[in-house]
C-alpha cells in the first residue's frame, strides 16, 4: 500500500517540481525502503575507520602485472619495414629510371649489415665460451658431509660504503636492500654462496661509525650495538669503505674506523680490507694513494680494490675467500631457498623500494612487519606486510593520492619477488597508523 500511496503522490506533483522533490533526501529514503536489501559481492574488506581506509591498502590481484616469462621490459616496436627485396628495387630503379645513386647506396647498406653480423657474431662466441669458463665448476655434485669446507664472512664498514652490494653480487641474488640512503642495513642479513664442496655465509651488517674521539657510536637502537658485538664472530672480516668518497670528501670517522679495525692481528680471525666503487674514479693511480695510506696496519693481511656494484675485482676476493674455507659442515642447503631466507629477502625488497618513494626521516620511523606468508598448492605465495606509522601525517605521504605511492611500491616490490622466488606471489601491504 506504501508503494502505491507514493505512487499517486507523485502523479499529482506538477512537471515543474517534479525533479527537484525527487532529489527530496527524505522521498529517496522511502523509495529505497521500499526495494530489498542486496548481498554485497564485494569479497574484499570493509574499513570502518578512515584511518585504515581501503586507500591504504594495496593488493596485486588488483593490478596487471605481466606473466612469468616477461621479466625483462619489451623494446618499442620498430616502424614497419618495406615487404619488398631492396635488391631488386635496386635493379629495376637502374633500368627504369637509370638510378646509380640508389644502387650504390644499397651497397653501402649491405656492408653495414655484414659488419654488424660479424660483430653480433663475435660478441656471441665470446659470450659463449665466458659463460662455459664460468659455469664449468657449477655443477650440481652432490657434496659428502666430510669433504664440505665453510666460511663464515662478516660485511663491516661505515653507513653506504656498499656493503650490501657487495653481499647480493657475491650470492647472485637479491638478499639485501640497496639504496642510496645512509643506513639502509637495519639488521644483520644473511648470504649464501655454494661452489664446489665450499659454502660461504656472508653477513651483512648494518653500518658502523666513530665518535670524534674514536670510540664506537652507540645509539639507541640496538642495531649497531648488535653489529659492534658480533664483529669478532666470523672467521673473515671484511672492512669495506668508499674509496671515491675517501678521495673526494674525506670523513675522519671512516678512517679512524679503518685504523681501528687494522690496529692489531687477530689470531682467531682474518681481515681485509676492501677499497669499494673503484669504477668512479677516473684516475687509477690515486687507489695507490689511498693503498699506501693503510698499508702500514698489521691487522689487515691482504688489500682489494673492488665495485661491488659492477663486480670489478669480485673474482679475485671471492678465491681468495674460497681459498680460507676450513672443513666444516653446511649450514643451509644450496639448491633451496628455506622459508626464513625467502621471508627476509620478501622483507628487504620490500624496504628497498620503500627507500626509493619515500625520502627524509619518514621511512626510518616506520614499523615494518611480515603478518602473514602462505604457500598454496599452486606454488604461489600469499605475502602480507604492514607498515605502521607514528603520525597521521607520515601515513598520509606513504599512501599518497587515492593510494598512488602504496600502489607504486607494492607494484614494483611484487614484479621483483615474482622474479627472485620464480613463482607467483600475491603481495598484500598495508599502511596503518600506530
Amino acid at each position: 500500500m506504501k508503494a502505491f500511496r507514493v505512487l499517486r503522490l507523485v502523479s499529482t506533483i506538477p512537471a515543474r517540481t517534479h525533479q527537484s522533490f525527487l532529489l527530496n533526501p527524505i522521498f529517496s529514503h522511502g523509495c529505497y525502503s521500499a526495494q530489498p536489501e542486496q548481498h554485497d559481492l564485494n569479497p574484499n574488506p570493509t574499513f570502518s575507520d578512515s584511518e585504515n581506509a581501503s586507500d591504504s591498502v594495496f593488493y596485486s590481484a588488483h593490478f596487471t602485472i605481466p606473466n612469468m616469462d616477461s621479466y625483462t621490459k619489451t623494446e618499442p616496436q620498430s616502424p614497419a619495414e618495406p615487404s619488398w627485396d631492396m635488391k631488386y628495387r635496386a635493379k629495376a630503379d637502374q633500368l627504369v629510371f637509370g638510378k646509380e645513386s640508389e644502387g650504390l647506396k644499397y651497397k653501402i647498406m649491405e656492408e653495414e649489415e655484414e659488419r654488424r653480423r660479424r660483430v653480433l657474431a663475435k660478441a656471441l662466441l665470446e659470450a659463449a665460451l665466458q659463460t662455459a669458463d664460468d659455469e664449468e665448476e657449477d655443477e650440481d655434485i652432490t657434496v659428502k658431509e666430510e669433504d664440505q669446507k665453510s666460511l663464515a664472512v662478516g660485511i663491516i664498514g661505515a653507513p653506504n660504503a656498499g656493503k650490501s652490494a657487495l653481499t647480493n653480487y657475491m650470492v647472485g641474488t637479491k638478499v639485501a636492500a640497496v639504496s642510496r640512503k645512509t643506513n639502509t642495513t637495519t639488521h644483520e642479513v644473511l648470504g649464501i654462496m655454494t661452489k664446489g664442496n665450499t659454502q660461504i655465509c656472508f653477513f651483512d651488517t648494518p653500518g658502523l661509525m666513530l665518535k670524534s674521539k674514536g670510540l664506537p657510536y652507540k645509539d639507541m637502537k640496538a642495531r649497531v650495538q648488535s653489529a659492534w658485538s658480533s664483529v669478532e664472530l666470523y672467521d673473515v672480516s671484511i672492512v669495506i669503505f668508499d674509496v671515491h668518497r675517501h678521495l673526494t670528501r674525506p670523513d675522519s670517522r671512516v678512517t679512524g674506523l679503518i685504523k681501528r679495525m687494522g690496529a692489531s692481528s687477530h689470531p682467531k680471525q682474518k681481515r681485509i680490507l676492501c677499497m669499494n666503487k673503484v669504477d668512479l674514479i677516473e684516475n687509477k693511480k690515486d687507489l695507490l694513494t689511498v693503498a699506501d695510506q693503510f698499508k702500514d696496519l698489521p691487522g689487515y693481511e691482504r688489500y682489494f680494490m673492488i665495485s661491488g656494484l659492477k663486480g670489478a675485482g669480485v673474482k679475485d676476493l671471492s678465491k681468495y675467500l674460497m681459498d680460507q674455507a676450513v672443513k666444516r659442515a653446511w649450514d643451509e642447503d644450496p639448491c633451496t631457498l628455506n622459508e626464513e631466507m625467502m621471508k627476509n629477502i620478501s622483507l628487504e625488497v620490500v624496504r628497498e623500494r620503500l627507500l626509493d618513494h619515500v625520502h627524509q626521516e619518514i621511512p626510518y620511523g616506520i614499523e615494518h612487519r611480515l603478518v602473514d606468508w602462505k604457500e598454496f598448492r599452486d606454488g604461489s605465495l600469499r605475502i602480507e606486510q604492514h607498515l605502521i606509522t607514528n603520525k597521521p601525517s607520515q601515513r598520509k605521504i606513504l599512501v599518497g593520492k587515492n593510494g598512488s605511492k602504496i600502489g607504486r611500491i607494492g607494484i614494483e616490490a611484487n614484479e621483483e619477488l615474482r622474479s627472485i622466488f620464480k613463482k607467483q606471489v600475491h603481495l598484500i601491504l598495508q599502511v596503518r597508523l600506530k
